[in-house]
C-alpha cells in the first residue's frame, strides 16, 4: 500500500504512442453540434433542450473565461486567425459541409449529436442523434419544482413546451386520463419515433432537474399519484418524485427493449444553482442493479467528476459505461490522465471518449470547444498509458490497443456502428 502511495505521477507521455494517437479517428460520444442556418433563419437553438448559455451568473472555471489561450489556439488552428471574421469566412465557404469539415480538424469520423432534433447539415454517417427525453418524465403541472430558484424556472419551461411538442405528435393537446393511456400513447410512441428517426440512444439531463436517485416504484402506486394529480395544482416534490421514478425506469425499460442507450449527464453542472450531490453516479446504483434494466446499456455521460473514484466501482455493472466527455475541456491533461487510467485498470472496455462540443459562448462555439477537448482528450489518454507502460503494467500493443478502444472501438461496439 505504502508503495502504491508514493508511486509518481507520470505527466509526460510517449512520443511515438502518442503520434498513434494522433492518427485514430475518434468516435465522439458526446456533443451539442449546431446546423448551419441560411440567411434570414432563426440561429439554431436545437443543439439543447436545456441550454445553458442564458444562466445566472457563476464562478466560470478558467477553460470557460473570455479570451482563454486554449481557445485563441483553437480559432487559429481551424480558421488560421483568432478574428471572428476569419470564422465567418470559413463558415460560408464551406456550406452545409461545414459541420462536417469541423469533425475532420477535430480528428473526429462520428460524433453523436446530443439535440432536439437533428438538421440537414447533420446528418448520419458522420452525425448519429441522442434524442431528449426529461419532458416524459414530468407530465404533471410543474410550477412546484419550477419555482425553486431562477435557473429551473426557465428549465421547466423549457420541458414543459417539448412534453407539448410530443403531446402535439400522437395528436394530444394535454396528458391522458391515466397512466397507462400516458405510457401506451404518448411515451412508448414517441420513443418509438425518436429510434425510427435514427436516434442511438436517449439522454436524461435530470441532475439539472431533480437528483439521479430514482427508486424502484410500483405501477400502482404512481398510477394513484397521476390519476389523483391529474389536472390539479402541483405536488410537492417529495409527493410528485415517486411518479417520476416510475416514468424513469419505464423509459429505459423501453430503451432497452429498442435498442437504444439512456445517458445520464453525472458531473457538476453548469448554473449557480446546480446541485452537485444530486449529481453523485452512485444514486443510479439502484438502476444499475435493477434485473428488469438489464437490456438497457446505462451511460454515465462526464465521468461523474467530482466523484471520479466512485464511478470506477460502478463499471462492475454488467450495463454501466462511462464517457469523459466535459472533463477533457474543463481539466487538464495532467488531471484528467489520473481517472483516465483508474478507469483503464479497472474496466477498460466500458471508457469511452467525448468531447461536450456545445456553443459556449460566441469566442468559444461548438468548433472551438470541441477542438480544446480532442486535443487534451488525446493527451490525457497518451498520459495514462505512458504510466501504465512505464509502470510494467501493459505492453506497447497494449496499449495502442486500448488507445483504440476508447477513441473508437467501445463505442462503436456499444452503438452497433
Amino acid at each position: 500500500m505504502l508503495a502504491g502511495c508514493s508511486r509518481p505521477e507520470v505527466t509526460s507521455y510517449d512520443s511515438g504512442l502518442m503520434a498513434e494517437i494522433q492518427k485514430i479517428k475518434a468516435f465522439d460520444n458526446h456533443a451539442h453540434p449546431v446546423r448551419v442556418t441560411s440567411g434570414g433563419e432563426q440561429p439554431d437553438r436545437g443543439f439543447d433542450a436545456l441550454p445553458v448559455d442564458n444562466m445566472e451568473p457563476a464562478s466560470d472555471p478558467l477553460m470557460f473565461r473570455p479570451h482563454n489561450a486554449e481557445v485563441l489556439e483553437a480559432a487559429k488552428a481551424l480558421y488560421g486567425s483568432a478574428d471572428p471574421a476569419a470564422k465567418q469566412r470559413t463558415m460560408a465557404a464551406k456550406g452545409a459541409q461545414y459541420p462536417e469539415w469541423v469533425l475532420d480538424q477535430m480528428g473526429v469520423e462520428i460524433m453523436l449529436a446530443n439535440r432536439v432534433s437533428m438538421g440537414s447539415s447533420i446528418q448520419p454517417p458522420r452525425f448519429h442523434w441522442v434524442s431528449y427525453v426529461d419532458a416524459l418524465m414530468f407530465p404533471l403541472d410543474n410550477s412546484k419544482p419550477a419555482s425553486e430558484n431562477p435557473d429551473r424556472k426557465a428549465f421547466f419551461a423549457l420541458e414543459d413546451q417539448l412534453l407539448h411538442s410530443y403531446l402535439g405528435s400522437v395528436g394530444l393537446t394535454a396528458p391522458p386520463a391515466t397512466l397507462a393511456e400516458y405510457t401506451a400513447q404518448v411515451v412508448t410512441p414517441t420513443l418509438e419515433r425518436q429510434k425510427k428517426g435514427g436516434a442511438v440512444a436517449v439522454k436524461f439531463e435530470a441532475a439539472y432537474l431533480r437528483s439521479l436517485e430514482f427508486n424502484k416504484v410500483d405501477e400502482d402506486t404512481a398510477e394513484k399519484i397521476y390519476g389523483q394529480a391529474r389536472g390539479k395544482p402541483a405536488l410537492a416534490d417529495t409527493a410528485y418524485k415517486p411518479l417520476q421514478d416510475y416514468l424513469f425506469r419505464y423509459i429505459a425499460s423501453e430503451c432497452g427493449r429498442l435498442g437504444m442507450a439512456v445517458h445520464l449527464h453525472t458531473m457538476a453542472g453548469a448554473g449557480s444553482y446546480f446541485r452537485v450531490a444530486g449529481a453523485n453516479p452512485l444514486l443510479l446504483e439502484s438502476v444499475l442493479n435493477d434485473p428488469d434494466l438489464r437490456k438497457t446499456k446505462i451511460v454515465m455521460v462526464h465521468g461523474g467528476w467530482p466523484f471520479t473514484r466512485e464511478i470506477t466501482a460502478l463499471l462492475e455493472k454488467p450495463t454501466a459505461y462511462l464517457d469523459f466527455s466535459a472533463q477533457d475541456l474543463s481539466l487538464t491533461p495532467a488531471t484528467l490522465a489520473v481517472s483516465l487510467r483508474q478507469w483503464l485498470e479497472f474496466v477498460p472496455e466500458k471508457v469511452l471518449f467525448g468531447t461536450d462540443a456545445y456553443p459556449y459562448s460566441n469566442e468559444m462555439g461548438w468548433e472551438e470547444s470541441g477542438w480544446v477537448a480532442a486535443k487534451n482528450g488525446r493527451e490525457a489518454l497518451a498520459i495514462a498509458l505512458t504510466g501504465m507502460l512505464r509502470d510494467g503494467e501493459i505492453s506497447r500493443p497494449r496499449a495502442s490497443e486500448l488507445a483504440h478502444m476508447v477513441l473508437r472501438e467501445n463505442a462503436r461496439a456499444l452503438y452497433g456502428l
